[in-house]
């Protein structure tokens, strides 16, 4: 089944290469199309971009981890990144974080076991007078409080 599974990511990069071209400059396209579609980007897709581009796969692991939305493992469904940044820190992330932690049941860094929820720290999300910020998915969310953080989780359930 993997095999199959690996012939089939190896025929979609191949499209890929096709679309976008196989110069270094197509790489966070080709990235971006697999993130999308597979939600995460595997080890084997690393190693079958890197030969396709003919690059090194540290230079493909290093585009990966570079941008944060970019991931070598799946996610969940609800991608919650909330900001760390030190405007968020004096606004109550702490309080923030704990809430989330304990509402999934899960620390940052992981997913639910259902791949419902993945929980990630952002960098900055440009919302520093309206913080503490979080992101899930595309969907912004600003001036949270722990009570806040359990209302939207109800939404998102």
């Amino acid at each position: 089944m993997i095999e199959i599974k690996d012939n089939i990511l190896t025929q979609e990069i191949g499209e890929l290469i096709t679309k976008y071209g196989k110069g270094r400059e197509s790489l966070l396209p080709i990235l971006q199309d697999i993130h999308m579609k597979h939600g995460y980007i595997s080890e084997f897709a690393q190693q079958e971009i890197a030969n396709a581009l003919d690059i090194h796969p540290v230079e493909v692991y290093g585009v990966i981890t570079f941008y944060s939305f970019l991931g070598k493992k799946k996610k969940g469904r609800y991608v919650i990144r909330l900001c760390r940044t030190i405007s968020c820190d004096l606004a109550g992330k702490d309080a923030i974080i704990r809430t989330l932690q304990r509402e999934l049941g899960i620390f940052f860094g992981d997913t639910t076991k259902d791949e419902k929820f993945s929980l990630e720290f952002f960098n900055c999300m440009g919302m520093c007078d309206q913080g503490p910020a979080m992101l899930i998915n595309d969907e912004v969310f600003t001036h949270l409080t722990p009570h806040k953080i359990v209302d939207i989780l109800k939404n998102y359930r």
